[in-house]
């Protein structure tokens, strides 16, 4: 392996193509060195994970940005799957969301701690580059274990 100079693998489970431009920008913007893989929907993100289907060999995400409102199988879902993952478990999810801090509240989404982070969209580039590189610095700081 380098000299933690590797890019992090990003899996982002997002539906909205303008979604995607904009985070896909952020990145590049914010000279983050990563390669993004993109699913549009919960159940290309479920097979992502656990590489199956067309995903298979798929290499295991370092951070995962997932959108709760998705077709086929929730966000939520995805979530849940992830954290309870055994391999993945330990992967920052940072969850984009369109919904207000109520409704996030009221959604009961931070009380089960899974995210570890919430995103508000249309996604803030700025917010979202500190944000990812919180969690960049974490990871460089953590061995990584093939």
């Amino acid at each position: 392996m380098g000299n933690g100079e590797s890019e992090a693998v990003i899996l982002l489970v997002e539906d909205n193509p303008g979604d995607v431009r904009l985070i896909e920008e952020a990145f590049s913007d914010g000279n983050i060195a990563n390669t993004l893989n993109t699913v549009t929907d919960g159940q290309a993100a479920l097979d992502f994970i656990n590489q199956r289907g067309e995903y298979e060999g798929a290499p295991r995400p370092d951070i995962v940005l997932l959108d709760l409102k998705l077709p086929k199988v929730d966000g939520k879902d995805v979530l849940h799957e992830i954290k309870h993952h055994p391999e993945l478990d330990r992967v920052p999810v940072i969850v984009l969301t369109g919904m207000d801090e109520d409704l996030i509240e009221s959604r009961d989404l931070d009380h089960d701690a899974d995210e570890d982070a919430i995103l508000e969209k249309p996604v803030d580039p700025g917010e979202f580059v500190e944000v990812i590189r919180s969690f960049e610095k974490f990871r460089l700081a953590v061995m990584r274990e093939d």
